[in-house]
């Protein structure tokens, strides 16, 4: 029997196997784009057969993974029910230990490295408000490690996340405050006034004023000094604080992206301020 080239790879073949438009169809929606003869060599074939079982199988395992996530990240309200009711009945170890499970959850779902969990990990989603809810974590945290010496490594780092969430959070001022208080009686004041201080210096900027001016600009600092002593005192001005948070990032970014837009953005911004003024 006289062989034939493939019209794929070129190579002699006796025999050419047909791939069929359902076959065709399976490779591309595989991520192959290739154009495909209607007949190819047994090589080629299984090839071309073997990507879609790969495919297929990397389908259902990231199926999976996005699975067991979502199923961590429902679990995570029990997790810190059970941390809240300890802390309630005083068995603060109990609490730690459902508190840093917690942590681990978000570690996984958001695809951080082990201790790694950042404020921006959240910036891209719609779990925006977990933010506050992970600061007070933090708080809790810095509280028990403060009982014993031994966990002091523990108490600084929940001092250094706390101090990096809290600026993000409504609940920024009433922390400062319990903190101050806390100070007193502390057994490790120095990993208190460690993170009052960098609490102070990480106070958040409004996030569009930042993208249209610069951090240090006049307007930025006054318009950060009304959400501290103007809208931060009040429950509905937190509220509003909270709700801004949630939607600024996305719009800093997109001023970013288009800074041509920035004049007009601190033209907006300026009006706002005489009104406030």
């Amino acid at each position: 029997m006289s062989e034939m080239p493939c019209p794929r790879c070129g190579q002699p073949s006796a025999e050419l196997q047909a791939l069929d438009a359902a076959l065709v169809k399976k490779i591309h929606e595989n991520g192959n784009a290739e154009q495909l003869p209607s007949a190819v060599c047994d090589n080629c074939f299984q090839q071309l057969a073997g990507g879609i079982a790969r495919g297929s199988l990397l389908m259902v395992r990231e199926k999976a993974k996005e699975q067991k996530k979502l199923m961590l990240w429902k679990s995570r309200v029990n997790l810190i029910k059970k941390a809240r009711q300890c802390m309630h009945e005083k068995m603060y170890s109990d609490a730690a230990v459902a508190y840093e499970k917690y942590i681990k959850v978000l570690e996984v779902v958001l695809d951080c490295k082990s201790g790694e969990l950042t404020p921006e990990a959240f910036k891209d989603s719609a779990r925006t408000q977990e933010l506050t809810i992970v600061a007070s974590v933090y708080w809790d945290l810095l509280r028990i490690y403060d009982t014993s010496e031994k966990y002091g490594e523990r108490q600084a780092l929940a001092a250094k996340k706390l101090a990096l969430f809290l600026r993000f959070t409504p609940i920024l001022p009433d922390i400062l405050r319990k903190a101050d208080a806390f100070l007193r009686t502390a057994k490790n004041p120095s990993v208190i006034k460690a993170f009052l201080k960098a609490a102070d210096e990480n106070r958040t900027r409004c996030f569009i004023a930042t993208a249209a001016f610069e951090y240090h600009s006049p307007e930025v600092e006054l318009l950060t000094r009304w959400r501290d002593q103007v809208l931060l005192p009040s429950q509905t001005g937190k509220l509003f604080v909270h709700a801004y948070y949630f939607i600024s990032p996305p719009i800093a970014r997109f001023l970013d992206k288009l800074p041509q837009l920035k004049p007009v953005a601190r033209w907006f911004l300026r009006q706002i301020i005489l009104v406030l003024s």
